[in-house]
């Protein structure tokens, strides 16, 4: 039998811990996405140096784990000067992590926009900048809305990550209460669907704003 009390009065720290994920989610996908724009465009570009440098970056940070990723932000970073606090540490690797694979999202999407609209730019006269700012990007977004979703469901479900350092997000407080209770079916079961009622919310209101750029497309 559940213990139902243990899942009422320990409801409130993990509900503040589900705010330290929603945070940590949002900074990273505010900060990593006009990141992973920037390198999806200078993997589309025609420049060797700028596509090198955005390959490498990829290549880097996704061929390593997220968890290597984050213990050298938060341990190696002080020995040059930069001491960040383990939500900071946390929110700096997913963002430098999702900036990789949302760029990848981005070239394809570029990539989907037919050729026609880049002669159409060229015959209006406007400038690669400005071809890409108000013709391809809006068009490469729209296409790629699912896997930009699908990129911000797992940002939200690698916030777990978070934990090995000592941030109190919503796994770590998880843990916390099956420390303190000796019990683990009761605080991993709230923590599970604490996850699962955020991404339903997520998936339904990206379902809502992508029926509505259908609309207005």
């Amino acid at each position: 039998m559940l213990q139902l009390d243990v899942i009422v009065n320990n409801l409130p720290f993990l509900l503040e811990g589900a705010l330290v994920t929603i945070k940590l989610t949002l900074i990273a996908l505010i900060c990593g996405l006009p990141l992973g724009i920037t390198f999806g465009l200078m993997q589309s570009s025609d420049s060797k140096i700028l596509k090198g440098v955005a390959t490498a970056y990829v290549s880097v940070f996704r061929g390593t784990p997220l968890l290597v990723q984050l213990m050298i932000i938060f341990n190696a970073l002080p020995f040059w000067g930069l001491t960040l606090s383990a939500f900071e540490s946390g929110a700096l690797a997913l963002a430098l992590n999702s900036a990789a694979y949302t760029s990848q999202s981005i070239r394809a999407g570029i990539q989907s926009v037919d050729q026609g609209q880049y002669d159409a730019a060229k015959v209006l006269g406007l400038s690669y900048a400005q071809t890409m700012q108000f013709i391809i990007l809006p068009q490469a977004i729209r296409n790629i809305f699912p896997a930009l979703i699908n990129e911000m469901i797992n940002l939200l479900k690698e916030t777990a990550v978070i934990s090995v350092i000592g941030e109190l997000e919503l796994f770590r407080r998880g843990q916390v209460i099956a420390s303190q209770t000796f019990l683990v079916i009761e605080p991993y079961l709230m923590v599970g669907i604490c996850y699962y009622v955020m991404i339903l919310i997520l998936s339904n209101l990206a379902a809502y704003v992508e029926k509505r750029m259908k609309v207005n497309s």
